[in-house]
């Protein structure tokens, strides 16, 4: 297997940061290297040169990238997801969360799952005229589109580009409805859209909260909204009659956890009316890339973090089986159960959104759009 070496300045590595980016170079990033795709033929590593110099070179930058779609609707038949459809209008997050366990998704593009995730984006510009072909057809029949459940719709981009906005145009136009899961309040942008869409019962919208602790947020979650606004974005649209949820993700036992009833006491407060948790996931690279920023932000909880996930995990980083990715299994995850399900009666919060309408739905009259050659 071929291999190349990029080499970076001699006091800015040392043994221990071996194979990280500079620090100047990934400053609010989630992920500090950038390991190769697992397809790839070629391996990359950083290495001393051993010249000593002292090179000023700039932080990277994030670059987003057009891409035309042929189609924007992902079907599943995954047995422990609430949905059969899903729209992801980016490839990419540039929201950064080291934890995130849409980053393998990248090494299927040639790109790294590490700082490439969130700083090479695509975006898909067309998505909302697809969408609107899509739903066209005679024998689409209407369910809830789920959306945020890979990569973030209200990620920064989002506030030039605008195609989730778009999209959400498309829906409202046809009746469709729809879900959402964002960490940005970002969301608020289109709460007029949401405010007339909620009148029809058409959408729900849950805030991911991990953390209350607004330091350790920055560092898991370096470019998603602070946890203070994702608090008031849950009361903004609950508050305009948007049905609004929280949805703890993910839960990192010896870590996050402890925060569970606190942080739905709060959303409770802030006007949610339903919640759900997710167990964290390190699938494939996420592992490596999650094991990596405790050691570096979280050395003390090292040993004790990975301890719980794998008691949890049937002694592994990870288990895909469904029905037990999302929540894990053994005595410590039917506790963190049992407690969320106690917290949840005792607030008076539902663990499932409203059952949302597909009666106001009428397919668009016309559905053919034209593809771009180049």
């Amino acid at each position: 297997m071929g291999k190349s070496v990029q080499a970076f300045d001699s006091n800015e590595l040392n043994a221990e940061d071996a194979g990280h980016f500079p620090a100047n170079l990934v400053s609010g990033r989630g992920a500090a290297t950038n390991p190769a795709a697992r397809f790839e033929k070629e391996q990359r590593e950083l290495e001393d040169d051993g010249w000593g110099l002292l090179e000023d070179l700039p932080p990277i930058k994030t670059e987003c990238q057009n891409e035309v779609t042929r189609t924007v609707i992902t079907r599943n038949t995954s047995p422990d997801l609430p949905f059969d459809r899903s729209i992801n209008p980016y490839r990419g997050c540039e929201h950064g969360c080291t934890y995130c366990f849409a980053r393998p998704s990248h090494a299927y593009i040639g790109l790294s799952p590490g700082v490439d995730f969130e700083t090479r984006l695509y975006s898909k510009g067309n998505a909302a005229d697809v969408l609107e072909r899509e739903l066209s057809k005679p024998s689409y029949q209407p369910k809830p589109i789920a959306i945020g459940t890979n990569t973030d719709p209200y990620q920064p981009v989002e506030r030039n580009l605008k195609i989730m906005r778009g999209i959400l145009e498309v829906l409202e136009r046809t009746g469709h409805p729809v879900t959402i899961v964002t960490k940005s309040a970002l969301v608020l942008r289109d709460k007029d859209i949401l405010c007339r869409m909620a009148e029809r019962n058409l959408v729900s919208v849950r805030l991911s909260i991990t953390t209350e602790d607004r330091k350790l947020a920055r560092s898991m979650e370096p470019r998603a909204s602070t946890p203070a606004n994702r608090y008031k974005a849950i009361r903004e649209l609950a508050e305009a009659g948007v049905p609004t949820g929280v949805l703890i993700a993910p839960v990192i036992p010896g870590l996050t956890d402890h925060e569970l009833e606190a942080i739905l006491a709060n959303c409770k407060e802030m006007g949610a009316a339903a919640a759900g948790y997710i167990l964290l996931r390190m699938p494939r690279e996420v592992s490596e890339l999650f094991k990596d920023w405790l050691l570096r932000e979280a050395p003390g909880r090292y040993r004790h973090v990975l301890s719980l996930m794998r008691s949890m995990r049937g002694g592994k980083d990870y288990d895909a089986e469904w029905n037990r990715r999302m929540r894990g299994a053994g005595p410590y995850a039917a506790q963190l159960s049992k407690r969320f399900q106690l917290t949840c009666k005792r607030l008076g919060l539902t663990s499932r959104g409203p059952k949302l309408s597909t009666e106001h739905f009428i397919g668009p009259e016309k559905g053919s759009v034209q593809l771009s050659l180049f």
